[in-house]
């Protein structure tokens, strides 16, 4: 392999740096390197590459202009893992990492694997099974983004002697005057993540680079095919990257012995019996396991009790939302009550609610009544374009 001149192999970096700091060395499954100049001009920046077209246009976008760019796919999962199937449509898989591989020969950039298994089980995956535990629905995609993609990868590029990583979210950064970083949204509206990135640190978004969100999806597909990467036209993936068929049921059956517990109405009458309440989730409408002649709902998941409360779609509806570990873009509280448009959901629309902060804790309080607020999901906070901040849904207020 060759080192692109002026810079160090990466297993180089990697133990120089893992050395001074002491931590464990991350293993590297393998690499394609190719011939790249140090550019002197301009800073090497690490790029997470998933084997998609948004990633991979990421790598293309920095390179073109002038970057000295890495890419590096994480290998989230092992290929022989028992709930991974061949035609899994998820992200992360063997075909992808050799599409990934495709692409950076074809930008001509260094192309390397990093084994990341341990670390996503403990951090995602581990996560995503207690908080149905809880009786909470996770969102396992900021659990990657907060410790894998902006957290390990981050510390990572730092042992690449890299000075930015750089992602494919559709997202914006900027500077403002005072020398704070912002996180914006995307110029797509269709296709704006700032939901899932609400997380980042003023450190984290002083070097992370997200090229990707100043195009639509549109542009980005128009692009690819102007590189003539080979994956112009893949498909965008639709599942959680490690739930087969979109099936979490199935999922974590395999992974926790669930426990029956009562079916209840609002006033706590029992109605049945569920299986566990770890497949059941707040305006859950099907699989109740029980027939009244009325459409019911999931409207709480008592994991204190095992109770599964199943009311009307009008017991659903709530404009208060409880939110805890709050995260503020620019590290500052605000001092008191402040008007903000709010997302309880990545899908849904930011509509006007009124937040009042309370340290890492917070209300908001929504100018018009919310449908299944559901605990363990984000709440994230925008000043038009701009992310304020975010954090994880307790429940509804009051």
């Amino acid at each position: 392999m060759v080192a692109p001149a002026g810079r160090p192999l990466l297993a180089d970096a990697n133990a120089g740096q893992l050395a001074r700091t002491g931590a464990q060395r991350e293993p590297i499954l393998y690499a394609s390197c190719v011939d790249s100049p140090h550019l002197a001009n301009k800073p090497r920046v690490v790029v997470a590459m998933s084997g998609g077209v948004d990633s991979s246009v990421a790598a293309y976008l920095l390179h073109r202009e002038g970057y000295d760019v890495i890419g590096v796919t994480m290998r989230l999962w092992s290929a022989d893992d028992r709930a991974i199937t061949p035609d899994h449509q998820g992200c992360c898989s063997i075909d992808d990492i050799e599409d990934a591989r495709r692409v950076c020969q074809t930008i001509g950039i260094p192309h390397y694997v990093l084994n990341v298994e341990r670390e996503f089980r403990a951090h995602v995956i581990d996560y995503f099974v207690a908080e149905y535990q809880r009786g909470r629905t996770p969102h396992p995609c900021i659990a990657c983004n907060d410790r894998i993609k902006f957290d390990f990868l981050l510390n990572r590029a730092t042992a690449m002697d890299a000075d930015f990583i750089a992602t494919g979210h559709y997202a914006r950064t900027a500077s403002a005057g005072s020398g704070l970083h912002r996180l914006l949204r995307g110029v797509d509206t269709g296709k704006d993540q700032s939901y899932v990135l609400f997380g980042l640190t003023q450190r984290q978004l002083s070097r992370v680079l997200l090229p990707v969100g100043h195009h639509t999806k549109a542009g980005i597909r128009q692009l690819a095919v102007e590189a003539g990467l080979h994956l112009a036209n893949k498909a965008d993936s639709q599942e959680i990257c490690f739930i087969p068929q979109d099936d979490y049921r199935a999922f974590l059956r395999d992974r926790v012995t669930p426990q029956r517990g009562q079916l209840v109405d609002t006033a706590g009458r029992v109605l049945g019996e569920h299986p566990g309440i770890e497949f059941f989730t707040v305006g859950q409408r099907r699989r109740l396991g029980v027939s009244t002649g009325e459409r019911l709902f999931v409207t709480r998941v008592e994991a204190d009790t095992g109770r599964v409360v199943l009311g009307s779609e009008a017991d659903l509806i709530h404009s208060g939302v409880r939110v805890a570990g709050v995260n503020y873009i620019g590290e500052t509280e605000p001092s008191g009550p402040v008007r903000v448009e709010a997302k309880i959901r990545y899908n849904a629309r930011a509509l006007p609610a009124t937040l009042e902060p309370s340290g890492t804790d917070a209300v908001l309080r929504f100018d018009e009544p919310q449908r299944a607020i559901t605990p363990g999901q984000a709440a994230v906070f925008y000043d038009g374009d701009e992310v304020i901040g975010g954090g994880y849904i307790e429940g509804p207020e009051g």
